[in-house]
């Protein structure tokens, strides 16, 4: 430091400080301004970033809660909609075991019309061979009987007893 004091020269250092005032009035002139303006847009463009990204956050948020409300929505509604199919399942499988029961019971009481014609048809047949085989026989039977006329005379005396007037 003492060689510092020892080689002081004022002359010197007049110009180094008129040199230095004129660098800073250059640079404030030419250079500050230019500086300080490309600062400001910079604060102002980290300043509207700054709220561009809290508005963005903003509509994320309501997004979200939206998302979520109709996601909610969705569910009821999916819940609504499984609920009427089951309960259109319930009653369309009723229905049609009705309509099967409603079925069956006719397909049972044609069965049993058909089955008693049929059996109606069968006495009815029965009864005529049952009547010409009867037939059949008591004109046998009356041949022989008849073949005598006292036989015929008593049989007839016989039926008109029987017979009440």
């Amino acid at each position: 430091m003492e060689k510092l004091i020892n080689d002081f020269s004022v002359g010197l250092f007049f110009w180094m400080i008129a040199i230095f005032i004129l660098l800073l009035f250059v640079l404030r002139k030419f250079a500050w301004n230019p500086i300080l303006n490309a600062v400001n847009d910079r604060e102002e463009g980290i300043k509207r970033a700054l709220n561009e990204a809290e508005n963005a956050r903003k509509e994320i948020q309501n997004l979200t809660a939206d998302n979520e409300r109709i996601l909610k929505e969705a569910r009821i509604e999916r819940d609504t909609m499984l609920k009427e199919a089951r309960e259109m399942k319930e009653s369309m499988i009723s229905e049609a075991k009705g309509e099967a029961h409603a079925q069956a019971t006719k397909v049972i009481e044609q069965a049993k019309t058909t089955i008693e014609s049929e059996k109606n048809a069968a006495i009815e047949e029965l009864k005529n061979q049952v009547a010409e085989l009867s037939l059949g026989i008591a004109e046998k039977v009356m041949r022989i009987e008849l073949s005598d006329k006292d036989k015929q005379i008593k049989l007839v005396e016989d039926m008109l007893k029987e017979v009440k007037l």
